[in-house]
């Protein structure tokens, strides 16, 4: 690239829990600029997963977190005419965000009443290593390994 790259901003944490990481993952909730809905989604969904579980909602919401992050991935790229999968290990940054966008994606796809109950569901279910989100992360990771013989021609 010729630009340099842009400066990373600076997130603040969140106001009730002084998460750093719970403001990200309120941003990738978040739709038409609307915060202040989507931090009451995400505490709605810490509330009804403690009173589910019996745990501490945010201790549930990062073990779920974990679950459904993937470490690696495959990229297509083009050899001879040919295109190749290559899978390719994921920088930590951007672990973090598909695993936060997988969680939202498959929570918005669930079918119960609220969101806050969507995003509760699934993060139970990622915290029990069920569920689409988690599901999506193990296909991510057995095309990885399908395609490891092609890691030889690694970008």
């Amino acid at each position: 690239m010729r630009k340099t790259k842009p400066k990373k901003r600076i997130i603040l944490p969140d106001p009730k829990f002084g998460e750093v990481q719970v403001t990200k993952f309120v941003n990738n909730i978040m739709l038409k600029g609307k915060k202040n809905i989507a931090f009451s989604i995400f505490y709605d969904a810490m509330e009804t997963v403690s009173q589910k579980m019996n745990e501490d909602g945010l201790q549930v919401w990062k073990k779920a977190l974990a679950n459904v992050t993937p470490s690696v991935e495959v990229r297509s790229r083009r050899i001879g005419g040919a295109t190749f999968q290559i899978p390719t290990e994921i920088p930590a940054d951007r672990k973090q965000s598909v695993g936060m966008k997988n969680l939202i994606n498959y929570a918005r796809k669930r079918h119960e009443k609220s969101m806050a109950q969507k995003l509760a569901a699934e993060i139970m279910q990622a915290y029990k290593e069920e569920g689409a989100a988690f599901k999506r992360k193990e296909d991510i990771h057995r095309m990885a390994e399908a395609n490891k013989a092609f890691s030889h021609f690694r970008i």
